[in-house]
């Protein structure tokens, strides 16, 4: 891996599909000096995504995911393509930030162990799409976030760091998932750092 420049620094690469909020986070934790880390590429499935000029606005290289025209899926051919770019820049963790499809084999084999992603419920419970929305439809009392190993499952993999959110009894969906993204943007700079130290 890319982790030969002995000052100990992590290399990520970021695949988000929407406005890269957890990305500012991780570069806000990088730029404070909490995280010895750098992010030498974000990839974004959609063209039109805000994570893609967050990144350009950093000076970090951004880039459009080809995926062959499909709305949902992500072919092989495209996994490959995005592990062959990551690895050619000797990244050492893949971080997903609001990345709406599923990482399958081709990425997972030439990263194993070495792809995470967060996401807002404390699994196991509610995975999938709108889990803040899950929770309050659910009457749930707590919520919160998870950062996670990804494995070919949809949000299965193991757990590295929780935290958690009560739900509170006015929550409308939108209110719980503003508080979920608040602890959010604290625990996935904590938990690449946990994941750093272990890799070292």
């Amino acid at each position: 891996m890319g982790m030969s420049t002995g000052d100990g620094k992590i290399k990520l690469g970021v695949l988000g599909s929407g406005s890269g909020s957890n990305m500012q986070a991780i570069l806000d934790a990088i730029q404070d000096g909490s995280l010895n880390a750098e992010i030498v590429l974000v990839l974004s499935d959609n063209p039109d995504a805000y994570i893609l000029e967050r990144a350009k606005n950093a000076g970090i290289a951004a880039e459009v995911i080809d995926c062959q025209g499909y709305e949902t899926r992500f072919p092989d051919v495209s996994q490959r393509e995005v592990a062959e770019k990551l690895k050619s820049l000797g990244v050492d963790l893949v971080c997903l930030a609001g990345f709406m499809r599923l990482v399958k084999q081709p990425l997972l084999d030439i990263f194993p162990d070495r792809i995470i992603n967060i996401h807002p419920s404390l699994l196991p419970e509610f995975p999938g799409l709108m889990a803040w929305k899950q929770a309050v439809d659910a009457g749930a009392e707590e919520s919160g976030c998870t950062v996670h190993y990804v494995d070919a499952g949809m949000d299965t993999g193991p757990i590295i760091l929780q935290a958690k959110v009560p739900v509170l009894p006015d929550d409308t969906a939108e209110s719980l998932h503003a508080r979920i993204q608040e602890q959010e943007h604290g625990l996935y700079p904590a938990a690449i750092k946990q994941v750093a130290g272990s890799m070292s």
